[in-house]
């Protein structure tokens, strides 16, 4: 690999500059130009392997370029590429057949589109199609897009371009537990947070809203992981006032759990769910699912002109077959498992990791100062030089200060146990 290939990260982000609209920003202060990715591995203009322990933001969670999705992928490619879902094509529907068997309950029937964003959109559009009723209740710090109505719903400001929501909208407590915005310690709180949906509802509402919407763990806000009887409690809520409830599985769907979707966990069926990211391994597609009985009212006419394209469908086929030959929700079970030790152990010798949580191979360890408060500027610090040698980790959290593990759900004991080691070392150089 000859760095003379490529132009190389400044240039990049002098392009950037003159011809990208200024909203789109980058992670570190050195950024590398990534050029090539296998599995669990990406390789930059000079050279150099990183660990990606962060998946394109869980996205890639069969691994970059999986030779076997690809096969698969560029055989379609070459015998029909697109013809748009208004013509028949047996991709899309058997796609949605395998959909309806791997979701939980019964949902059943499928709406096609390209992004996380088109996706959340039309399960509120169906929603308030089948209720009559658009108001819509979302958790703070949630996020769901980054449409008018996405960012709406959104109780992350950072991820609120626009100062000026769309009407309708009420938000309700988030439930965590790290950091409870009711000031309270579970599980002597008897799901306050999820309590309070109901009195939002009785004094903020019609008193019938259209949907309730919340990621199963929320992402951006610091991989944030409700107790186990918080979803639960919401429905049965929630169903008292006929309010349909939509799980976002943008980040969490497809195994990186250790469930085929992250809502398992909670023993709790949704009436409309959300996919996308991972569904394409890096192919644009997304979906939203719902049982027939509130699918089938969705009869005005409605398409997405890249929704269950071919390529796309075969694409996300393939993505279902690997997760199950390769058993990928037991790994993400194990290595998620291995890597909450770790960093607990980890949180016992470095005060700067304040909380460790997730789920599977979600996971995030907060940064803090002594007093408590967020350390995001540590963070990045660590970051960059965790970068420098040679692993990708993300971050995220309402303050930034989360340092986020969302990795190819085929990385190996092993590598968890690289990553470690490198944190470790690098947090006992600074002191930290």
């Amino acid at each position: 690999m000859e760095s003379k290939k490529y132009i190389g990260p400044e240039a990049i982000i002098e392009k950037k500059k003159k011809y990208i609209m200024p909203c789109l920003g980058h992670f570190y202060k050195e950024p590398a130009q990534m050029v090539k990715g296998s599995m669990q591995y990406l390789w930059d203009s000079t050279g150099k392997k990183y660990l990606d322990m962060y998946a394109g933001v869980s996205v890639m969670n069969c691994g970059h370029c999986n030779p076997e999705i690809l096969e698969k992928m560029k055989a379609q490619i070459d015998e029909l590429q697109h013809v748009c879902n208004i013509y028949l094509t047996e991709n899309f529907v058997n796609l949605a057949e395998k959909l309806a068997e791997v979701t939980p309950g019964d949902l059943q029937k499928s709406f096609f589109c390209s992004t996380g964003s088109e996706a959340t959109e039309g399960a509120f559009l169906l929603a308030s199609v089948y209720t009559g009723n658009s108001e819509i209740i979302a958790l703070r710090h949630g996020l769901h897009g980054r449409t008018k109505l996405g960012m709406s719903v959104t109780g992350l400001t950072m991820w609120r371009t626009d100062p000026n929501p769309v009407g309708g909208i009420h938000f309700a407590p988030n439930p965590n537990c790290y950091r409870c915005p009711m000031n309270k310690k579970f599980p002597e709180c008897d799901y306050a947070c999820a309590n309070a949906i109901e009195d939002l509802i009785k004094s903020s509402t019609s008193g019938h809203p259209g949907a309730f919407i919340a990621e199963t763990i929320q992402g951006n806000a610091g991989c944030v992981v409700p107790p186990k009887g918080y979803f639960k409690r919401v429905k049965e809520i929630l169903d008292q006032y006929n309010t349909l409830l939509i799980i976002d599985e943008v980040q969490t769907g497809f195994a990186r759990s250790g469930k085929m979707f992250a809502i398992e966990n909670y023993d709790v069926v949704p009436d409309i769910m959300c996919m996308a990211k991972a569904l394409g391994n890096g192919a644009p597609i997304s979906a939203f699912i719902s049982t027939a009985k509130i699918a089938d009212t969705y009869t005005r006419p409605g398409a997405s002109t890249l929704g269950g394209n071919p390529v796309s469908s075969t694409t996300a086929m393939a993505v279902l077959d690997y997760i199950e030959e390769h058993k990928l929700m037991e790994n993400a079970q194990a290595r998620g498992g291995q890597l909450r030790n770790g960093l607990r152990e980890l949180q016992k010798k470095h005060p700067v990791i304040g909380d460790v949580r997730g789920l599977g191979l979600m996971d995030g360890a907060e940064f803090i100062h002594a007093d408590g408060s967020p350390a995001p500027e540590i963070l990045d610090d660590v970051l960059e030089v965790l970068k420098d040698r040679g692993f990708i980790i993300g971050k995220n959290g309402v303050d930034r200060n989360v340092m986020a593990f969302q990795p190819p759900l085929v990385i190996t004991e092993e590598n968890v146990n690289d990553v470690l080691n490198a944190l470790d070392m690098v947090l006992t150089e600074k002191n930290l």
